[in-house]
């Protein structure tokens, strides 16, 4: 019969030990049945994507929100990947985000909102004037918020403005400008 240590002599060191084996067995068991994802490295474009289906939300925003909604043709290595109606002001906003082929997210807002709510919504709280852009024919004011790594360009296209949010390094806001502009809007 095998001796028992005396209860004096354990330690915090059997304690993990005999917890050692049971994390092992938990982590296979949780890989074997595809409830956990590992995501090494900062850039999206590095990790899972969810997907979202942009041309729906669209087309839903249009019919339902009281303006006029665009979608624009993103480029082919861009993917949706988030949409929602939210409240910004008086006014509800559709948004829609995509993770670009470089890794960036870029988000389009459309709204009835002021050009000050709309920046608040989507740059927060420390957002600062920055300039203006030229892209898709249009003069865009931009801001920034350099604490949370976020660019916002806005116009006004009367009945609606249009708000745009880039993060990452560089994010082409620029593009997604000139596509939003190219697009007619949809049909009600």
């Amino acid at each position: 019969m095998a001796e028992k240590k005396p209860r004096i002599l354990n330690d915090s060191r059997d304690m993990v030990w005999s917890i050692i084996p049971l994390l092992v067995i938990c982590v296979i068991i949780a890989g074997i049945a595809g409830s956990c994802s590992w995501g090494f490295g900062t850039d999206a474009a590095k990790q899972s994507i969810p997907s979202f289906d942009s041309g729906a939300a669209f087309t839903a925003d249009a019919r339902t929100l009281p303006f006029e909604i665009r979608e624009p043709a993103v480029p082919a290595g861009w993917q949706s990947n988030s949409g929602t109606t939210t409240t910004v002001g008086n006014s509800l906003t559709s948004n829609v985000g995509w993770i670009t082929e470089s890794g960036n997210f870029v988000q389009l807002s459309q709204s009835q909102a002021t050009e000050e709510g709309l920046v608040r919504n989507l740059g927060g709280d420390g957002v600062l004037g920055t300039g203006t852009a030229e892209a898709g024919g249009r003069t865009w004011i931009t801001y920034a918020n350099e604490s949370e790594d976020r660019l916002v360009w806005i116009t006004d296209l009367g009945n609606v403005r249009i708000g745009l949010l880039g993060r990452g390094d560089n994010p082409p806001l620029d593009v997604l400008a000139t596509a939003t502009l190219r697009a007619q809007p949809l049909a009600k």
